[in-house]
């Protein structure tokens, strides 16, 4: 670990450890809540499937509809538009959301598959996240939002979901594939614990088990 990093996390740890012990419960996005405990501080993750949702800047009204309808069945989708905050490092932002989802949901369409720019580079992203899932799990999912090619090299390996002419069946049947996705994957979840020098550090722990950082 570099320098620079070490102390990027010390930061973030410290932030977090502040706001702690003013009694204040802190939301780690795509993974779950801290909050203080007698015994310390307890990770409660998210129970809900994570959900990236990729999109043309041109789909956003389709991509936030199909947000909606993805909330409504009990997932947690993620929309850049939504989440991101001023002032933030919106690239790290976007690849860190991709990388602790379940599932990467690709919204594609006759804009989005014509068009050079931050679509193409998340969904590049997402097909290298997926190498390092297992094989027979689930993660990208293609979207059509209309009639459309699927790039050749996605289409070929993976079945797409039509979001027309029937738009709720559509959606049901998404939702089916990302709670595969998450059923499947059994990601870990970071968690926070305190060295015997007293310093924190970050590792790692299955959803279902809450990570705890020890008060000193």
């Amino acid at each position: 670990m570099s320098r620079a990093v070490k102390r990027h996390r010390d930061s973030a740890l410290a932030i977090i450890r502040r706001a702690l012990d003013r009694g204040q419960a802190v939301e780690i996005d795509g993974l779950g809540v801290f909050r203080a405990t007698r015994a310390g501080y307890e990770l409660l993750p998210y129970t809900h499937p994570q959900v990236f949702v990729a999109y043309a800047a041109e789909d956003l009204a389709q991509a936030r509809r199909l947000c909606g309808a993805l909330a409504k069945t009990g997932c947690a989708p993620w929309l850049d538009k939504d989440k991101l905050l001023p002032g933030q490092d919106w690239p790290r932002a976007i690849r860190r959301a991709v990388q602790v989802s379940d599932a990467f949901v690709a919204c594609f369409s006759r804009r989005s598959i014509s068009k050079r720019g931050q679509f193409q580079n998340e969904l590049r992203w997402a097909l290298e996240c997926a190498r390092l899932r297992p094989l027979d799990g689930t993660f990208l999912i293609p979207v059509r939002l209309e009639s459309c090619e699927v790039p050749r090299g996605i289409a070929e390996r993976l079945q797409y979901v039509d979001l027309f002419p029937d738009w709720d069946a559509g959606v049901k049947k998404l939702a089916r594939a990302i709670r595969r996705a998450a059923r499947t994957e059994g990601r870990p979840q970071p968690r926070l614990i305190s060295s015997g020098s007293g310093s924190a550090e970050c590792c790692y722990s299955h959803r279902s088990s809450p990570g705890m950082l020890r008060r000193r």
